[in-house]
């Protein structure tokens, strides 16, 4: 017998870069725009695969962006690195460690893990802090599967300058950010994913982040039925401008964007 087809959906829940959109202080185009598409928080999405529900990353928007989601609850949270874009709402998980009874589990790399005992030790001491939030972290490693309530999670290593940080492919979708570059060996993790999420920063020459020419010739390369940027500077443009320029089946995403796919 067939195994039944499973559904998975993605929400960006972010899109910006580390400042996000509009950028204090600044009052270019971008950050001025009245577009709802140019408004950008952190990076960071919302993985739903039937009943599983997970969140990529957790940086300072967090809270934000589990409220305007209507997120009731989270089965876990995948770490893509330790930068604070990515880890700085860790505190926020706290109203699901009370609705859900139980301690949020957190995958991450060994270095990722000690970096969050060290920056939350309020957290992780042998005597919590009272009220702090409940975590169990969970050591993964690139290129070694894992599961989550049967659904099998692939860590694919990237590099973020000199950083090695972690991508995910989910079946037939990857999710990347913050990528520079990525060896051969883990480039065939990628290959023959429906759909790639990549990182496009700006125009401009970058040392740990693709450029806009660098994630379409990259996105070409894997050649995915549809590929999505994120992790966009206010560099980059105003998304009514970038969408006229891209080649077709490569989209610039933005904040509450849902994709939805079979596997």
């Amino acid at each position: 017998m067939a195994n039944s087809a499973s559904t998975l959906t993605l929400t960006f829940l972010g899109t910006g870069t580390s400042q996000g959109i509009p950028v204090i202080g600044c009052d270019c185009p971008v950050c001025l725009s009245t577009d709802p598409r140019d408004k950008r928080l952190r990076t960071a999405a919302l993985l739903q695969w039937d009943d599983l529900q997970l969140a990529i990353d957790v940086g300072p928007d967090f809270r934000q962006q589990m409220l305007r989601a209507e997120v009731q609850r989270l089965d876990g949270i995948l770490l893509t690195h330790e930068h604070n874009d990515h880890i700085a709402g860790l505190d926020d998980v706290r109203p699901f460690n009370f609705k859900q009874g139980e301690d949020m589990t957190v995958y991450a790399l060994p270095r990722v893990c000690k970096v969050m005992r060290e920056r939350f030790a309020y957290v992780f001491d042998a005597i919590p802090y009272p009220g702090a939030p409940r975590v169990a972290l969970q050591e993964i490693r690139a290129g070694e599967p894992f599961s989550i309530q049967g659904k099998s999670i692939t860590p694919i290593q990237i590099e973020h300058g000199k950083l090695p940080i972690l991508g995910y492919r989910f079946g037939d979708l990857t999710y990347i950010t913050d990528m520079k570059s990525v060896t051969p060996e883990n480039r065939a993790l990628i290959a023959e994913s429906q759909v790639l999420i990549v990182n496009a920063l700006r125009y401009k020459e970058h040392h740990s982040h693709l450029t806009l020419d660098q994630a379409i010739a990259f996105a070409q390369e894997i050649q995915p039925e549809q590929a999505y940027f994120l992790h966009a500077s206010h560099y980059l443009g105003l998304h009514a401008d970038i969408t006229k320029k891209l080649p077709p089946g490569i989209h610039y995403a933005y904040d509450g964007l849902k994709i939805e796919l079979t596997i």
